[in-house]
Order: C-alpha cells, then structure tokens, then sequence
C-alpha cells in the first residue's frame, strides 16, 4: 500500500494515515482479514490503496468514502466494496465505529465483473456478527492457536459466501475529475441545502453558471439539479437508515416540508420515499 498525496484538510478537522494495514494483509492461508477502527466526527483517513479488495462498513455512526470518481454515503447496515488499487479515503460524517475486512481474492459470484467497480453492498445480519466475530483481534495462547485458525478459516469462508450473495445498493453519487467542478461538488456533499440555485454555487467557485452547467453534461452527462438530487437521496438514505422521521429528514435536507420532500424522490424516483426507503 502506498499513500498518494492528501487532499487539502478542511477547517477543524485531523486527517490520519491507515492504521498498519499490512498487519492486516489477507493471503492464500488467510484469505480474510478483519480490524476495527473507530473514527471521531473530526477524522480523515488520507487517500491511499491496497493490493487486496476491501469492504468497510460501520457497526455505528455514518461515514463518507471517496474514490476518484465517486463518492459513497455509508450509515449502518450497509457496506463500500473498493476493488483492489482503487485510491480511496474516508470522511467521518458523525462518530463511526468501523469494520474493515480485507480479501485476498473477491468473492465468488456469477458475474465477477460486479467485483470491478466500487459499489455499497447491503450488511445483512449474519454477516455483521460473522464481521465482529473476524475483527475480534488479539493473539490466541499456543495452545489454542491451532483451534482458533480452524474457527477463523470456517467464519471467513463464510464471510466470503455471504458476500457473494449481498444485494447491491445505489448508493453512489459520481464525481467529476475537473478540478473547478470537483471542489463545487465536495462542497454540495458538504452541505447541499445551502444553495439551491446554480448560480449561488457557481459564484464560490468563481465561475459562470453557464460554464458550471457545461462540465457538469461533461464531465458527469447530468444536469447540476439530477446530480444535485442524487446528492439529496443519498444523504436521505443515510438518514432514514437511522430511523430519522421523514419530517427531520425534508427539514436537514431543506425542505420547507416532508410533502414536498415526498414529492421530490417520487419523481425522481418513481416511488413514495416510505417504498424506496424500504426497497434501499
């Protein structure tokens, strides 16, 4: 693993290096690997990558993970994959604590492309206490070492099944590689009901509202307001995944009320947000 160069730090928050992740690595004999780390509200993990594919899901707390293309909103319940060499880092949105496993190959699935792309996976609850058991951590007496890697090869070959069998979930918004386009869409990330028109964005930038749509058909094929909507679902999920009552979540989000939030993802989505909610 090989850091890469940090993105620039905002305002009171510390960005941190990974935890020692080649104690972690997964190999041949030990195929799944698992560490728990905890993350305050004010915490970056610096953008860096691994050999070896990744999942990190949070047991509490929301988290941000970003790749060079997208970023991932993650509450409880769910889980990023990153596929092997793929730069990512992580934001703490509140205190998280986190799990991470570490896989030497990806999991066996009927259509292996699925395991190129990063992408949220749903936690079901099996395998969030197979998970826990895994990133247990500390070194078992000699006497119990040969019965404890037993027990480790069984709960990682079952990790590796259940993850196979994971429902994906679209829980991703895309990022653009325009550097005067990415810093308006790291802010909208940051607080999307501060603006609402274009313009007012375009303007922290010190860009024109006309140039702001072009790289956003571009560089995204989207116009700012379904990007900016794809935004607003996500960080919905996030809050309803910690049973938020739909009126605090139209509020947070700058709804002036939960019918016109409701309006929104209907027709956005096709469907109430209580049924997407559901489905997601």
């Amino acid at each position: 693993m090989r850091p890469s160069t940090p993105a620039l730090r905002a305002a009171g928050r510390t960005s941190l290096p990974p935890l020692d992740p080649q104690r972690y690595a997964p190999s041949a004999a030990r195929p799944v690997r698992a560490k728990a780390r905890q993350m305050e509200s004010w915490m970056d993990i610096h953008a860096h990558h691994h050999d070896w594919g990744q999942l990190v899901f949070s047991i509490s707390g929301v988290v941000r993970v970003n790749t060079p293309d997208a970023t991932f909103l993650l509450p409880p319940g769910r889980a990023v994959w990153i596929p092997p060499l793929r730069e990512h880092a992580v934001t703490a949105v509140e205190r998280a604590d986190l799990r991470t496993l570490y896989l030497h190959a990806a999991p066996p699935s009927s259509r292996p492309e699925a395991w190129a792309q990063a992408r949220v996976l749903e936690v079901t609850p099996l395998l969030r206490e197979l998970v826990l058991q895994l990133a247990r951590g500390g070194e078992s007496p000699p006497e119990l070492a040969a019965q404890e890697a037993q027990r480790e090869h069984w709960i990682a070959s079952l990790v590796l099944d259940e993850l196979g069998r994971a429902k994906p979930l679209r829980l991703g918004v895309d990022l653009p590689q325009d550097p005067r386009l990415r810093r308006l869409c790291e802010a909208i990330l940051q607080a999307p009901q501060r603006h609402t028109a274009l313009a007012d964005w375009a303007a922290e930038v010190g860009a024109s509202e006309r140039t702001v749509s072009r790289l956003f058909r571009e560089q995204l094929g989207s116009s700012y307001a379904r990007w900016r909507q794809q935004v607003l679902l996500a960080q919905a999920l996030s809050l309803a995944a910690r049973k938020r009552p739909m009126s605090l979540i139209a509020a947070e989000l700058g709804y002036a009320s939960a019918s016109a939030f409701s309006a929104m993802v209907t027709r956005t989505v096709g469907m109430p947000p209580s049924k997407f909610f559901a489905e997601a």
